[in-house]
């Protein structure tokens, strides 16, 4: 599932991708016209597949892996999972447990790509630089989901824990007042469709679900929204007495996940995570507690 080719950037998929959506902006640029350009890149995703020369830039030896491969105490067994998206590969045990050699590789892996991806969009802003259109366009950078790299002895998506919940989320304006500053704001991604259509001057249909990010954009300290809400299913099993979806909320300090049978409609299980105590790092469930 890892691979480090000696091969120029557009040899891969996502570097003709890029070579692709550089070509289209001249193109709209030469039309003259409103657009709306949505471009899409495969990586990081598995296989981690990128040229070597971004392989090159990370040593090793020298990359942490994760400290805790357990679940959070007080979670349920089924909040995790198998890690099936990367076992599946050939070079990746079935089950048990992954050995390091394996879990520092398909990490430097992840990290390369991310490298290649990152000179990929570098691609575009200079492409939309060149075409003078820079000052006149929206840019918006995001992921679908996030990911586990080892943390909680999980790999790939699919939970309900911070790791997968979170997503890089860039939002760039012509004549921002605050450019590149970040914000502890939250968001959904179901927010980007009001938030362009504010931004670009549309009107917000009705029917669209979300909260515009602009008054964000506009003030980094900002906050319109007072919660985010995720979701993820588990199949049926013995510890959740049928199939389950676990409703996850995020506040600036909590993140509460609550595991419903999908036919009884009873709660399976609960989860508490202090966020001003351990950051990402989920490494005990306070839903039993007392002392919160």
């Amino acid at each position: 599932m890892t691979e480090a080719p000696g091969v120029d950037d557009e040899t891969l998929y996502d570097g003709k991708v890029a070579a692709e959506a550089v070509d289209t902006l001249h193109k709209l640029k030469e039309a003259g016209e409103p657009f709306f350009l949505a471009v899409g890149f495969i990586k990081p995703h598995t296989p981690f597949v990128a040229p070597k020369k971004y392989w090159d830039l990370y040593q090793p030896a020298e990359i942490e892996l994760a400290a805790r491969v357990t679940l959070p105490d007080g979670a349920p067994a089924f909040a995790g999972h198998g890690s099936g998206e990367i076992r599946r590969y050939t070079d990746q045990p079935n089950r048990g447990e992954i050995p390091e050699s394996n879990r520092r590789r398909m990490k430097h892996g992840y990290f390369a790509c991310i490298s290649y991806v990152d000179a990929q969009i570098g691609k575009l802003l200079t492409a939309l630089r060149a075409e003078g259109l820079e000052e006149s366009t929206i840019v918006v950078l995001l992921s679908d989901h996030g990911y586990h790299l080892g943390e909680h002895g999980l790999w790939g998506k699919t939970t309900n824990f911070e790791l997968d919940t979170r997503v890089p989320l860039i939002v760039r304006v012509p004549d921002m007042k605050s450019p590149g500053e970040p914000t502890r704001s939250l968001a959904e991604l179901v927010d980007l469709y009001p938030t362009l259509s504010e931004l670009a001057g549309l009107p917000i249909p009705q029917h669209v679900q979300g909260t515009s990010l602009a008054p964000i954009v506009a003030s980094p300290a900002a906050s319109p929204d007072d919660i985010a809400i995720s979701q993820f299913p588990r199949g049926g099993n013995a510890d959740t007495g049928g199939k389950t979806m676990g409703y996850s909320l995020r506040t600036d300090r909590w993140r509460f996940t609550e595991w419903i049978n999908r036919e009884s409609a009873a709660t399976v299980a609960c989860e508490l995570y202090d966020h001003a105590d351990d950051n990402a790092a989920e490494v005990e469930s306070l839903a039993g507690s007392t002392q919160h």
